[in-house]
Formats: structure tokens, C-alpha cells, sequence
């Protein structure tokens, strides 16, 4: 039987991007920036790519990953929910990706554990 979402997609993965932001609700947070965690997987149709071997048939994921960068730079979000929804929607709206998962790990924010976050998908 073939569903329409039994379909195999392409993803092109983001791992560990290091960025520096203001995120967080308590005052000592709205004055420094802290390093975050996002890992992005995005659905793309790679096989024009592959058979021409041009970036431009590809998504490039330099571009990607930089616009991600400047836009956490600019946030300055409140809370890791409000970030992780405005990295996903840049993507999906400013990239050529049917779907887009992101997670988003905040470190040192629980005594105890490596990390806190939260990880969405949108399309």
C-alpha cells in the first residue's frame, strides 16, 4: 500500500550548532549571552544534487547554518519556545525544506543535568 506519507524523504542534518544568545526570563540572563545547542533536520528532495553535483541543485547548509546564527544572535527571546519557533519558521519559509525538525538544548540551565530543551517539527 502506498500512503503519501509512507514516502521517503532526504534530510539534511545540522548537528551541535554553537550559539551565542541572550535567552532566558530571570534579569541576570537579559544582560549576557549564552552558548545554546540546535540540531536541525530538514526534509529535501536530494536527488537533482546528486546526479548534477552542483550546490546549486542542493540546499546549502553553509547558508542555513548561518542564518540561523544571525537570527539567535538578534532574538533575544525570552523562552527556548519562542526561539525554537522562530528558527523553524525562518527555515521552512527561507529554504526550500518540506518539513523541519529542530531541537534546542540550553546547557547549565538545571542544576544537575547537561542540558535542557525542546525539539519540535514543523511543515
Amino acid at each position: 500500500m502506498g500512503f503519501i506519507g509512507d514516502i521517503n524523504m532526504d534530510k539534511i542534518f545540522i548537528n551541535d550548532l554553537q550559539v551565542e544568545t541572550v535567552i532566558g526570563i530571570f534579569d541576570w540572563e537579559r544582560e549576557i549571552k549564552q552558548t545554546i545547542s540546535i540540531n536541525l533536520e530538514m526534509e529535501f528532495d536530494i536527488s537533482k544534487a546528486a546526479k548534477s553535483d552542483d550546490i546549486n541543485d542542493s540546499l546549502d547548509y553553509k547558508k542555513v547554518s548561518k542564518r540561523i546564527i544571525s537570527l539567535c544572535e538578534k532574538a533575544d527571546s525570552y523562552l527556548v519556545e519562542n526561539l525554537i519557533e522562530k528558527i523553524a519558521q525562518v527555515v521552512l519559509k527561507e529554504f526550500p525544506v518540506s518539513k523541519v525538525t529542530v531541537s534546542l538544548e540550553k546547557p547549565g540551565a538545571l542544576r544537575g543535568s547537561k542540558s535542557v530543551g525542546i525539539k519540535i517539527t514543523r511543515s
